[in-house]
């Protein structure tokens, strides 16, 4: 062959890849917009319309369409597009697309062109609600999100999730590990200050944070604007947050319980709560006034009453002291006016409450130390509003404060406990899978705790004590899941402003109410 030949062969064979590859990026795209028809509602008129948006963000100005489509019937049972994204990633790869960036934001911009505008949304969810009530659209809300890969519900099911002493332990391998409080508000910060936070709704479609997908529902509160968004990486079945319009800070009032029920009157089947606005007690985003909740019940507001309390004169107001870790008391209600004058009472009385002998103190150097933090449920008995007492007081024992994680459990859990946690739900960070499994490995081998985890001799420990010799691989594990509930529980119990309930009760009889 010559060698006009030879280069006329290899010409030919790399015309025929390049085509290939083409045809492999429409293939991708077309069966994504098949998806987008089935799950989003992309309307077949909009289908032209919507595939030139995604060839123009990478510079694309061909199209064919795909010799073979995958029919639209068998995208219906597809959970997420999260496999025709992938395919359609690697498609552009092979093309070498000048400045493809990461698969993630990819799929952020691809999953935001072919969503339908939050408008459209609304309406829909506006017309489900008419017809079918709140909840139900919450639910269809839910799913469009997970559609729309806004909440990565399949990396979320992939977290190791079980129960134990009472509580839900979970390992959330894609949230950011925060040991304190300032390094999590550095991480909601938005440079150049557009948008003001990382929850402000402003970020709704946001390429900046890659928030394409984002989508809010409009909610009122007292008569003044919110809005409700799903969690990304929630914590628990239809975790969101409902967020004020106004960027206006973190505050925990009288309103603050008639919000609360605004929302469960509307969604009935949810809980929403929120963190004492206080640094140091786990509330990571001070600078913007927020609410969160969802669809599953925390194990706080499953718990029994260890003793119950009433208000004198008023027999339609039940107050729980529960059986509890953490410092919690219950208000139990069918009247909306009841519920909010007792948790005001309550609110007012521990916020300027001190008992410097357990160390309790109400207002130090930078102002005040005490604070709630709220959550609402409704059920059968009406509300139920549960209130937990906080405290971030400091000493020279414990400098990151007397109410934290105590510096024994900083191997499981260092960061300040917030809301979720503090009603139940522990949420520890990616890293212990490894450090988890290095751990079980020694202990099957039956070889001492490793040099590089030096800092769970604690829990190493305690362990061994549990298996008291044992090997076994079911032993080690259940004795594993044991011991991380146990820390918790621990942890909660650090976290108790009374640590005897007489103390709580002896509190809220100084504050009016009856044993």
């Amino acid at each position: 062959m010559s060698d006009e030949s030879q280069l006329e062969d290899e010409g030919t064979k790399s015309a025929k890849r390049g085509r290939k590859a083409y045809e492999s990026v429409y293939g991708a795209l077309d069966t994504l917009l098949g998806y987008a028809r089935v799950h989003l509602g992309l309307d077949v008129q909009d289908i032209d319309w919507a595939r030139n948006r995604v060839l123009s963000d990478f510079d694309l100005t061909s199209y064919m369409p795909s010799p073979v489509i995958r029919g639209i019937g068998d995208l219906g049972d597809l959970p997420n597009p999260d496999p025709l994204l992938h395919r359609f990633y690697q498609a552009l790869d092979q093309l070498d697309v000048d400045g493809l960036g990461s698969e993630e934001s990819v799929d952020d911009l691809v999953m935001g062109e072919l969503g339908a505008a939050p408008s459209v949304l609304q309406r829909r969810f506006a017309q489900i609600e008419a017809d079918s009530g709140g909840m139900e659209a919450m639910r269809w809300f839910y799913r469009y999100c997970v559609a729309n890969t806004y909440v990565k519900k399949a990396r979320l099911d992939k977290n190791p999730r079980f129960e134990s002493h009472g509580l839900i332990i979970t390992i959330n391998q894609a949230k950011p590990e925060f040991k304190n409080m300032k390094k999590a508000a550095s991480g909601n910060s938005i440079s150049g200050g557009y948008p003001q936070c990382s929850i402000c709704h402003e970020n709704e479609g946001f390429a900046g944070r890659d928030k394409r997908t984002l989508r809010t529902i409009p909610v009122s509160l007292g008569g003044k604007p919110f809005f409700w968004q799903f969690s990304p990486y929630g914590y628990f079945s239809q975790h969101g947050i409902c967020v004020n319009m106004e960027h206006t800070p973190m505050h925990v009032d009288r309103e603050t319980f008639g919000n609360l029920m605004d929302f469960v009157d509307r969604f009935p089947g949810y809980f929403l709560g929120c963190n004492a606005a206080l640094p140091g007690i786990g509330g990571s985003v001070l600078a913007h006034d927020h609410y969160q909740g969802g669809g599953e019940l925390m194990p706080m507001h499953k718990a029994k009453a260890w003793g119950l309390m009433h208000v004198p004169g008023n027999d339609k107001v039940q107050i729980e002291v529960l059986d509890w870790p953490g410092t919690a008391v219950r208000v139990v209600s069918r009247s909306r006016q009841d519920i909010i004058e007792v948790s005001e009472h309550i609110r007012l009385g521990w916020q300027h409450y001190t008992n410097r002998d357990l160390g309790i103190v109400c207002r130090g150097e930078e102002g005040r130390r005490s604070a709630v933090s709220p959550s609402v449920c409704r059920t059968c008995r009406g509300y139920e509003m549960n209130i937990i007492l906080r405290n971030n007081g400091v000493s020279a024992k414990y400098p990151e404060g007397i109410f934290h994680v105590h510096p024994q459990y900083w191997a499981v859990k260092q960061e300040p406990i917030g809301l979720i946690e503090a009603q139940g739900l522990f949420v520890l960070p990616g890293r212990l899978i490894g450090q988890l499994s290095a751990l079980e490995s020694a202990l099957i081998q039956g070889k001492g705790l490793p040099e590089t985890l030096g800092e769970f001799v604690f829990e190493f420990d305690e362990i061994q004590r549990l298996l008291q010799g044992s090997r076994n691989l079911d032993d080690v594990h259940a004795a594993m899941r044991d011991e991380l509930g146990s820390i918790c529980e621990r942890i909660l119990g650090n976290t108790a402003v009374f640590k005897d309930k007489q103390d709580t009760v002896a509190f809220l009889e100084g504050l009016g109410f009856k044993y």
